[in-house]
């Protein structure tokens, strides 16, 4: 394998520099990524990476564009709402860089198909923004020996790290279990800051090329921190911890991250099969209301404990909000108050 003069007129930047060079360019052609999510964090991570040269790129994302996104996923216009996350971005990547392979996967990340997917990459990359899906990923990265490239954000501060790097610490010796999905909100939930994202997912494109190219020192067994408002940034060291063994992937790792909830998600077909024999409950908050809803009683999430009694129980309850996350929370409030009616949430979006 070697250079196109095309691809050396592409990366003429990268070969000038004494660290990289054409020798470097070319392990980035050779390399094969795959990134988990095209959303905040996810667009940074595919414009660096195929502005780099990494050869070939696997998008798995089974999203799809909504106007709340385009605060911080500046891969997409207000024509793509409505549109594919993962096609979208290969579209507009394959603008940018026509020499890169690109894979798209618009389906989620789930345990029947994270180890053949992984076996088909040398780095993985984390832009996802549940519970779930990271300790999913960390666990695959760890069975098929896959560095794991890590990043969370959360209003105005992010995080990076690099998992399982040369016999290196995991996700799970920095958080052994996940945190009670009540103490979690995600971003449609509390904000974030729209640049923050943006950095975060820039380093970690960085932790990619700094492993590919085999220059500077990769975030292994250490977090970085980055705080926005104070422009604070700390590197805090952590061990790995031998007594955690990963051998197989859980089945179910919305029921290990405790958000599993005993009735069942329905999607919008069934919902109309119900024939309204049901009410609804819109748990979102009130501006999300305000720019779209399908009816019913709306009380917030942060709401429902002291207003539970609002809600009637004699009839089957079918609750919703954005993506089904705060819906399976709602249902898990209910039971523990004592509704005994059955509880049904949407677990596709109607946005």
């Amino acid at each position: 394998m070697s250079l196109t003069r095309e691809e050396r007129k592409q990366y003429d930047r990268h070969i000038l520099l004494d660290e990289i060079g054409e020798k470097g360019q070319l392990k980035l052609k050779k390399a094969r990524v795959l990134v988990i999510g095209a959303g905040g964090l996810g667009c940074p991570v595919l414009q660096y990476l195929t502005a780099a040269g990494v050869g070939t790129i696997g998008v798995i994302d089974d999203d799809v564009i909504e106007q709340s996104n385009l605060q911080r996923q500046i891969l997409y216009t207000i024509d793509d709402i409505g549109k594919s996350k993962a096609a979208t971005a290969i579209k507009r990547l394959s603008r940018l860089n026509p020499f890169i392979n690109f894979h798209l996967f618009p389906e989620k990340l789930n345990s029947k198909n994270a180890i053949e997917l992984f076996n088909d990459y040398d780095i993985i990359v984390d832009g996802s923004d549940n519970f779930p899906t990271r300790y999913l990923a960390n666990d695959a990265a760890v069975i098929t020996n896959k560095p794991l490239v890590y990043g969370a954000i959360f209003k105005f501060e992010g995080q990076v790290s690099v998992f399982n790097y040369k016999g290196s610490a995991t996700y799970r010796c920095l958080y052994p279990t996940s945190p009670d999905p009540k103490d979690s909100p995600n971003c449609s939930e509390i904000g974030v800051l729209g640049v923050l994202p943006g950095i975060i997912g820039s380093l970690q494109a960085n932790e990619v090329i700094k492993m590919v190219c085999g220059i500077g020192n990769v975030l292994s067994n250490q977090l970085l921190t980055y705080n926005m408002l104070t422009m604070q940034q700390m590197v805090l060291a952590y061990k790995k911890n031998t007594s955690i063994e990963i051998n197989e992937l859980n089945p179910d790792y919305n029921y290990a991250c405790g958000i599993k909830v005993d009735d069942y998600g329905i999607t919008k077909n069934q919902l109309k099969a119900l024939h309204e024999n049901y009410d609804l409950l819109d748990v979102r908050e009130l501006h999300e209301r305000e720019l779209h809803h399908i009816g019913g009683h709306h009380i917030p999430l942060s709401e429902l404990e002291k207003r539970s009694s609002e809600i009637t129980t004699d009839r089957d309850l079918v609750v919703y909000c954005k993506s089904g996350i705060r819906s399976k929370k709602a249902i898990q409030i209910l039971k523990q108050i004592g509704f005994k009616n059955t509880l049904f949430y949407l677990n596709d979006s109607i946005f």
